[in-house]
């Protein structure tokens, strides 16, 4: 599942003005890359990226007015192509009229920023990258618990809404109830966000829906968060072999990106709000290199080699 962006919605977050083409602003960006066509003004067109969004700044515009009237006008329009989405001109330059006229004859807007070329590419590669991005919706609940995003999964009727809401009353902040929405930002680092409809909502049977930020105020919820783990819960089972001492190591794959999993077992007199609590903290302090199983293995190693190192009673007699 992606997202249909056009250039309106890039102007509308990244800090863009329209230099020309306001009709024209509905074209589909479909790709985060971004251009900054040099070898494309020396005249070389073989590997010519026109999806891309074609950025120039300070380089590109001076090099630009050195260039031939004749020959610029043929670069720019060889630049103009129908899949060609916007130029942006950086740091308050005015595009060339070569490029106006060219833009003109095919309908491509002209976007202009105050902000530097790093900054606006910056900006407009993040925001692309975020929106453009491949997504799952997964069947759960996300609550930021002391800066540790966890995603709530279960049977339906488990308990993870009413869950979720003692975590927020105890602080903690709602990401998304029911559906989340999660794609991959980077190599390392998963992002989830709850669908459009479903912001700030929250749904307890008995009661219906309720909005969180309306309820609670504009702490208890964000907008978005770092997916860093997953409580899976369920019912309990007395024959079942729960990990006792948190050495079993299960985790689920999201794109490229593995995210640690634990499976809480549920039960009458069981506040899982508090459990979810120690788990965050754990999984916080796990990544900043403290492992209490690891001390626990190790305590357990010295104490077994302290008494293995023992003398036996019945030879000193």
């Amino acid at each position: 599942m992606t997202r249909n962006i056009n250039v309106k919605d890039l102007i509308e977050n990244t800090q863009l003005s329209v230099f020309f083409g306001e009709d024209y602003l509905d074209r589909k960006i479909t790709t985060s890359d971004i251009s900054r066509p040099g070898l494309e003004l020396t005249g070389y067109f073989n590997y010519y990226p026109a999806k891309r969004i074609q950025l120039l700044g300070i380089t590109e515009t001076s090099f630009a007015k050195g260039m031939d009237s004749d020959e610029l006008t043929r670069v720019m329009h060889e630049m103009c192509q129908p899949e060609t989405p916007a130029f942006v001109i950086s740091t308050q330059l005015e595009p060339p009229e070569e490029l106006i006229e060219a833009a003109k004859e095919n309908q491509i807007p002209i976007l202009g920023s105050k902000l530097t070329t790093s900054r606006i590419l910056s900006n407009m590669t993040n925001y692309l990258e975020a929106n453009l991005a491949e997504r799952l919706s997964i069947h759960g609940v996300l609550v930021d618990v002391y800066g540790i995003g966890v995603i709530i999964t279960g049977d339906s009727g488990i308990g993870k809404s009413e869950t979720a809401l003692e975590l927020v009353k105890r602080g903690h902040r709602l990401i998304a109830d029911d559906r989340v929405e999660v794609f991959q930002q980077n190599e390392q680092r998963l992002i989830g966000q709850a669908p459009e409809i479903l912001k700030h909502l929250l749904e307890i049977r008995g009661i219906g829906i309720i909005d969180v930020m309306n309820l609670f105020g504009a702490g208890s919820v964000r907008s978005h968060s770092k997916v860093d783990l997953i409580v899976h819960l369920e019912d309990w089972k007395p024959d079942a072999p729960y990990d006792r001492l948190g050495s079993d190591s299960e985790t689920v794959k999201f794109f490229d990106v593995e995210v640690k999993k634990l499976n809480i077992p549920v039960k009458p007199g069981r506040n899982l709000a508090i459990i979810i609590e120690a788990a965050a903290m754990n999984t916080r302090s796990k990544s900043m290199g403290y492992d209490a199983t690891k001390v626990f293995d190790q305590n357990l190693d010295k104490l077994i080699k302290k008494h293995s190192s023992k003398p036996d009673d019945k030879n000193n007699n």
